[in-house]
């Protein structure tokens, strides 16, 4: 097993979960088959408790761990499914240690930082690093491993301790070390400047890790006076200096590792240059600049509660970003403070109210993300009542499905109170209940997480139609409440559709027939959206937000390829002067598969 360690200098925040996962779209593109593990330093035992704010989103894996986003960039880059163990936290590594030191596996000896919590760092990447991730059989050739924070935080020692020892308990030629460090453009200078990497260098020498590889972040590209200096200073050979610099999408990020040789400089330090191949990546390549080229606008009005924070709604974002490529749209994205639509805020901040109303009206679709706590309940509800009536698509995600149901309920069925008891617990019309295996004690863990099967109950809804008629799909849930069964047949006598539940029978798609688009599911199918491979609800709201839902609808002669389409292999038979399918199919759909536009 070869092992890629990533590390980040100077400041938090430079993009190293990116670059990490560029480099095994890189790694790959060679041949190799890539594994990722992340190591958090905090002392939670996973991110299932930390608020968005703190952490960004709180990503889930198919076996139900709540990870780290990064997670999702290396699943969402490198095509692969992790488990809850390719994330390390500083809480799993000492509950560990203190779990076996009460069962007397230390055999009287006193448990320290070092050698036991080093040693148990070092065993836990070994075992993961072997678990296949990619749906083959046996360990992948190389690990790539990210180490968050920066270093020098006081949090990181024991891990970077560990990996210190473990460079050389894996031997020389088996382990390379990546830092990415931070090279400012000052705007009064206008220079580079390559002090602040110097130091961070310096640090990492000092605590016993030698880089093998810098990656330089930066608002340009450095020319070769700057690596020069960077080289003499930091003892980095010139070649092994890389520019990760501002990019339009980072899409491109693999695509500059390439550019400038850092699969030559690992396969080096890795003895892999025997093995290793060019690297392919005319896909990812067509993927980025089509990207680039998108002009026509598709607007989507995102109503949550954490709207401030841009990593939030993180995995949402992206799903939409792979929708959008796939319907040759230029995503878009209005941010909604749900508590700005409600009519406390007309009163108190009449400007905000304004302008949020002003994002949601001027939207091609509504989309309401999933969400805890009762902040911003009415605002969310008022953006489903708006996108119901007005007949604007409409996604709604976990609690985005709840609350469309909590206003179906008000508003057509009557019931004035209905509500969830999440937000009312003496409600007398209960639409959303507590799931019976939830614990109201215990936070962490304690929800439906993971991936569960939905079956379809009538295949001639919208959603079935947009998973191309399957009996049932797969998809990761992460919720504490769900759609009270005793009152889904009045819903459905008031004309909401239930086409989708569980094998208990709980809900987890609802639709609004005749309706343009207005559907809502409990679980969360943004986490398993993929760039050559979006997600069919998003690409199916996408689509209707631009008015072609029929084009992703499969239909009689057609045949679904990856994110595009084409008819049994062949070309479409006519295209109208403007390049749009005369069946009103996407125009210019571009092929991932197979580099080729139809």
């Amino acid at each position: 097993m070869k092992y890629v360690l990533v590390t980040g200098g100077v400041v938090s925040g430079l993009g190293k979960g990116v670059t990490a996962s560029g480099i095994g779209v890189l790694l790959k593109a060679c041949g190799l088959r890539v594994t990722s593990i992340k190591i958090d330093p905090y002392l939670n035992t996973d991110a299932g408790t930390m608020s968005p704010f703190e952490h960004g989103e709180v990503f889930v894996l198919d076996d139900g761990g709540e990870v780290d986003l990064d997670l999702g960039n290396y699943e969402r880059f490198l095509n692969i499914k992790l488990t809850r163990d390719n994330n390390i936290t500083t809480g799993k590594i000492y509950q560990a240690v203190i779990d076996r030191e009460r069962r007397g596996d230390y055999l009287g000896k006193t448990v320290q930082v070092v050698p036991h919590i080093t040693d148990a760092i070092q065993e836990w990447i070994e075992r993961v690093a072997v678990i296949p991730v990619d749906g083959k059989e046996g360990p992948a050739d190389v690990c790539v491993i990210e180490l968050g924070g920066t270093i020098g935080d006081i949090e990181s020692m024991p891990f970077i301790e560990a990996l210190g020892q473990f460079s050389y308990r894996v031997g020389v030629g088996n382990f390379c070390l990546i830092h990415v460090s931070l090279v400012p453009v000052l705007n009064v200078v206008g220079e580079p400047k390559t002090k602040p990497t110097q130091h961070s260098v310096r640090g990492l020498r000092g605590l016993g890790l030698t880089p093998n590889i810098l990656a330089c972040r930066s608002t340009m590209a450095l020319d070769e006076n700057i690596k020069a200096k960077l080289s003499q200073f930091c003892h980095v050979p010139v070649e092994n200096i890389i520019t990760i610099h501002d990019v339009p999408n980072i899409w491109h990020i693999p695509l500059l590792l390439k550019d400038q040789k850092a699969h030559e400089a690992i396969f080096k330090v890795l003895n892999l240059s025997s093995v290793a191949q060019e690297p392919v990546l005319k896909e990812w390549n067509s993927r980025a600049e089509l990207c680039d080229k998108l002009h026509e606008p598709v607007i989507i009005a995102l109503v949550g509660k954490y709207t401030d924070h841009s990593d939030s709604y993180l995995s949402v974002m992206k799903a939409l970003l792979h929708a959008s490529v796939a319907c040759q749209k230029k995503l878009i994205v209005e941010r909604v403070p749900a508590c700005d639509l409600e009519d406390v805020t007309a009163k108190e901040n009449p400007e905000a109210y304004k302008a949020a109303w002003k994002k949601l009206k001027g939207a091609d679709g509504v989309l309401v993300p999933g969400g805890f706590g009762d902040r911003g309940v009415g605002g969310k509800i008022l953006a489903a009542k708006y996108a119901r009536e007005k007949r604007v698509p409409y996604l709604g995600i976990c609690l985005g499905m709840q609350i469309a149901v909590i206003e179906f309920a008000r508003t057509i069925l009557g019931l004035q109170d209905a509500n969830s008891t999440e937000f009312d617990s003496n409600t007398r019309n209960p639409c959303v209940i507590f799931m019976p295996e939830g614990s109201k004690t215990h936070m962490g863990g304690t929800m439906r997480l993971g991936t569960r099967r939905t079956y379809f109950q009538a295949l001639e809804s919208v959603s079935a139609k947009l998973y191309e008629n399957q009996r049932y799909i797969d998809e990761r849930h992460r919720h504490r409440y769900e759609v009270n069964p005793d009152m889904v047949p009045r819903l459905e006598s008031a004309g909401l559709s239930f086409p989708g539940k569980d094998e208990n029978c709980c809900c987890g798609i609802v639709e609004l027939p005749n309706h343009p688009y207005f559907v809502g599911v409990q679980f969360h199918p943004e986490f398993k959206s993929r760039p050559e491979k979006p997600s069919p609800l998003f690409l199916g709201f996408v689509a209707a937000s631009c008015g072609e839902l029929d084009a992703v609808l499969p239909r009689g002669g057609q045949e679904k390829v990856s994110s595009t389409y084409r008819f049994n292999g062949h070309l479409p038979p006519k295209l109208l002067p403007n390049g749009k399918a005369s069946n009103g199919l996407l125009h210019g759909v571009y092929n991932f598969c197979n580099g080729v536009r139809l």
